[in-house]
Formats: structure tokens, C-alpha cells, sequence
């Protein structure tokens, strides 16, 4: 198989199918300077004009700067370009949607499949094969449900984050307050089902993260910032640490009868540090949760004998969920019965 797959339809002639190579380069770029374009496609830099030329002929809008190291870079425009992508390339993507499918964002599996369709469809028929099989293998599906993020503010923000461009949103907080931030985006993370934007926020001078699901009306103020250093070792191991040490209404600690390894399996969230082994039979979990429910469902997962350390009114609420639960679970009466 041949280490590139051109994703359009094969081409008769070498000066369409150059564009087509040229139009892949300016794809994989910010910007091109005339004399490398000319030497990665081995003709003249008076012909990379003439291409160059020709896509804007065809409606792509390629800007050019001027000078003895002019330059070219592909423009966003009213036409999706063609995308050309390598054998890996094309897996990638597709792996790629099939993890986008469970990931939360609004609309994400009717689109999935709509892509995936199209992408079999153009692919040539041995690497269509292996993106057929790898989204028959694989289950898309998530197991526990997640706060659904829109599409379009994600977007917004990813741009931001690349661009340096200082960022203006409303945040809802967990207990409904919106407030107006205005930030200094540095990275988007995903953690626990959850899409998190990690960022400078100007007005309290410090570093916040956000919950995408609670970010509306996100605006680029197109003012450039250079990047401060994160006070940590990396993005993600930042975003656990701050979920994991967040105040949250209910805290509590259990005290559970089987090894760390097989708690922290079961759990759906994670979180460095919240399960820590006591010895090789027995571990304590963190809890923590805006609601009694959330707890309850993390003691449910448990699925061993615990004892639970927690404040009175907390424990008043577990024991209203737990009658709730058993009213509901008891037999009810034979009526045949005297």
C-alpha cells in the first residue's frame, strides 16, 4: 500500500494533481515562505504563483505577503477545502471521532456517523477496511451520563487557546451564579467525562479552571497575551489536583474492605489521590459531591463493605436515599393472601 492515500478523485495530468499537493502544503501550515513551496513540489517559485493563483481562481482564499521572503498562508473562506491525508492520518481521524462520540459534546453521535459514512465512502477500499473494522470494534457508547458542551463555545475556546487571544465568557457556578470572567486561556483538558478550560483569570489574578457545559457567550477580545508559566508540572496533572482538592458541599470518607487497585477500578471518576491503600486488603476513598446523591451512587460502585466517616446531615440524607431505595426494592403484598 502506498504511504499516502490522496482522499479526492484521481487526477489526469500533473499540473492538477500538483495543486492538489500544493493546497495539502498549505494545509498542514500557518504560513509557507514562495522558496519552500517551490522546492517541495520541484518547480519554480514563478510557477508556485501560477498555482497559487489558480486556488483563488477556484474560490480558496490563499494570502500572500510581499517582499524578498514572501510568503503564503491558506485562509479561511466560504469552501471547505479538500483534505488529503496520509494512511495514519486517516485512522487517526477516525479514531478520533469514534472517542468524540462518547465525549459529551451536544450532537457528537448523529455527526459521528454522518463523518465516519462519508470518510468510508471516499477512503480507497484497503484503508476503508481498516477504519470499517476499527469502528466495528469499537464501542462508542458512554456508560455513565455527562454534561453536554456546545460544539461552537468549544471551538471558540480551542482557537483562543491557540491564538493567545485574551477570552470573555459567563461562568455558571455549581450553586447557579453566573459571573462574567474575562481570562487568559491556556489549554482545554478533558478529565472524568468533563471538558475543562484551564486559565489565567485577569480579574481575581490567579489561575482558574472552568467547566465548559457551564461557559456561555464565549467572545475572543482579540487582544494577544504572551503565556504565563503554569504553576505546575503540566495541564492535566494541574486540572486533577484542583478537582481533587475543590471544596464541594458534601465531603465524607469511607473505609472500604478490599485492595486500592480494584476500588479505584470501579469508581468512574479517578482522581489522583482520592483512593489510598491502608494495607493489601483495605483502602479509604474520598468523597466529595454538590449533592447526596452523587455520594450515594459512589458508595453503590463501591460494590464491598465500607464504613462511612461524614457529617450528621449528610448522613441523614443517605439514610433517606437508602429507605427510598429499600421502600422501593420491598416485595409488595399478595393480595390473595388473608
Amino acid at each position: 500500500m502506498s504511504a499516502r492515500s490522496d482522499i479526492l478523485v484521481p487526477m489526469t495530468n500533473d499540473m492538477p494533481a500538483r495543486m492538489l499537493r500544493l493546497l495539502s502544503l498549505l494545509q498542514t501550515r500557518r504560513e509557507w515562505f514562495g522558496a519552500e513551496l517551490a522546492e517541495r513540489l520541484g518547480v519554480t517559485g514563478r510557477t508556485v504563483r501560477r498555482d497559487i493563483d489558480r486556488l483563488r481562481e477556484l474560490g480558496y482564499r490563499v494570502e500572500a505577503t510581499t517582499g524578498i521572503a514572501g510568503g503564503y498562508r491558506l485562509a479561511s473562506g466560504q469552501q471547505l477545502p479538500p483534505l488529503l491525508l496520509h494512511d495514519d492520518e486517516a485512522i487517526a481521524v477516525a479514531a478520533a471521532l469514534l472517542t468524540l462520540a462518547g465525549s459529551g459534546v451536544t450532537g457528537s453521535p448523529d455527526v459521528v456517523l454522518r463523518v465516519l459514512a462519508k470518510l468510508e465512502q471516499i477512503l480507497p477500499a484497503p484503508l476503508s477496511r481498516r477504519v470499517s473494522a476499527l469502528t466495528d470494534a469499537t464501542d462508542a457508547g458512554r456508560q455513565h451520563p455527562v454534561p453536554r458542551v456546545d460544539p461552537k463555545t468549544l471551538a471558540t475556546i480551542a482557537l483562543a487557546c491557540r491564538d493567545h487571544d485574551l477570552l470573555s465568557f459567563g461562568h455558571h457556578s455549581r450553586t447557579a451564579v453566573t459571573s462574567t470572567r474575562r481570562v487568559e486561556p491556556y489549554t482545554i483538558v478533558t478529565a472524568h467525562g468533563r471538558w475543562y478550560l484551564l486559565a489565567y483569570d485577569l480579574d481575581r489574578s490567579d489561575w482558574r479552571i472552568f467547566r465548559v457545559d457551564r461557559i456561555v457567550a464565549a467572545t475572543p477580545l482579540r487582544q494577544r497575551f504572551l503565556p504565563r508559566e503554569l504553576p505546575g508540572p503540566d495541564p492535566v496533572t494541574y486540572v486533577a489536583n484542583s478537582i481533587r482538592t475543590a471544596p464541594y458541599r458534601h465531603t465524607a470518607r469511607a473505609t472500604v474492605r478490599a485492595p486500592a487497585e480494584v476500588i479505584a477500578a470501579r469508581l468512574t471518576t479517578s482522581i489522583p489521590g482520592r483512593v489510598q491503600p491502608l494495607d493489601d486488603h483495605r483502602c479509604t476513598v474520598t468523597l466529595g459531591a454538590d449533592s447526596p446523591e452523587t455520594i450515594a451512587a459512589d458508595l453503590v460502585a463501591l460494590d464491598a463493605p465500607f464504613t462511612l466517616d461524614a457529617p450528621p446531615e449528610l448522613l441523614e440524607a443517605l439514610h433517606t436515599i437508602a429507605d427510598r431505595l429499600a421502600t422501593a426494592t420491598r416485595p409488595s403484598p399478595d393480595p390473595q393472601r388473608p
